[in-house]
């Protein structure tokens, strides 16, 4: 696992991919703490945070996109294969050192409300407590940029999905507004989700037993809550969109309330999105 989170470490710093990333996001926490720290004089920099989350949705893919992708379509990853350690290992060696490329910067913005708290009362507390949080939603989103690279061997087809599920998460409680919250409504929906999910265990795992159970167990649990209270899938789905917003749980802590719920969560996606990602390898190394 060494020698993969070195040889990545180099790839990154040899090439602009870890300087673009940093500058992006230096620039944009950089521009927030203008417009709100300096130039309106607002004391909380956890705002600060709260405004630049939203250059995730460009860099986080744009990093990610050819973690394993390039591996893929180089056929490089066969020689991954043949290393004397796990697949399990290759995975977090590629994504600690993608954590080490994100650390950097946020390294740097950590020193923020330490040098703002000479000019005026900054709450230190609230603020470290939103950086952890931003470092915990990044993490989270790298993890999910790291599986949908191993789907591919595309870079730029992964980019641009990955664009567009941060997006989609960026905006989900907007949206949420807008669906259906009829119990048909949620039903359907539901239904489509999780077909969607079964579809991607089985390209996933190549397991189709697998991902029949997993249909069937969640269809026959959300047809058992219809028969005995189907009012409890009224407003369901909007509550389930917003559930799964990871910028939703950041937002917690930038509003002063350090929520270990939401660590917990954030733990939960990276764990199972790389979990996801070895299980990708995994079928492309036994085909």
């Amino acid at each position: 696992m060494i020698a993969v989170l070195k040889h990545e470490l180099r790839i990154y710093f040899r090439s602009l991919a870890a300087y673009v990333f940093g500058a992006f996001l230096l620039a944009f926490v950089g521009l927030g703490s203008m417009l709100y720290n300096l130039q309106a004089a607002v004391s909380n920099f956890e705002y600060v945070l709260s405004f630049g989350c939203l250059i995730f949705v460009v860099i986080v893919p744009i990093l990610t996109m050819r973690v394993i992708a390039e591996e893929r379509k180089l056929k490089t990853d066969q020689l991954l294969y043949s290393l004397p350690i796990s697949t399990t290992e290759v995975i977090l060696g590629k994504y600690l050192a993608l954590l080490a490329v994100y650390l950097l910067p946020l390294c740097i913005i950590s020193l923020y409300p330490l040098y703002f708290s000479q000019f005026g009362d900054i709450y230190l507390p609230t603020s470290y407590g939103s950086i952890f949080a931003f470092f915990l939603l990044g993490a989270s989103l790298i993890a999910v940029g790291v599986f949908i690279s191993s789907l591919t061997d595309n870079q730029g087809f992964a980019a641009g999905i990955g664009i567009a599920v941060i997006l989609f998460n960026y905006y989900s409680v907007s949206l949420s507004e807008y669906v259906s919250s009829s119990a048909l409504g949620s039903l359907v929906a539901i239904c489509v989700l999780v077909f969607a999910l079964a579809l991607i265990i089985r390209y996933v795992t190549k397991n189709d037993t697998l991902a029949y159970s997993f249909c069937i167990i969640l269809l026959a649990a959300l047809a058992i809550l219809c028969w005995v209270d189907t009012e409890a899938l009224e407003g369901l789905l909007p509550d389930i969109m917003t559930a799964l917003s990871l910028f939703e749980r950041f937002y917690v802590f930038v509003n002063g309330i350090f929520d270990m719920t939401g660590v917990v969560y954030y733990i939960s996606v990276i764990v199972f999105f790389l979990f996801l990602s070895v299980q990708s390898l995994e079928k492309r190394r036994y085909n």
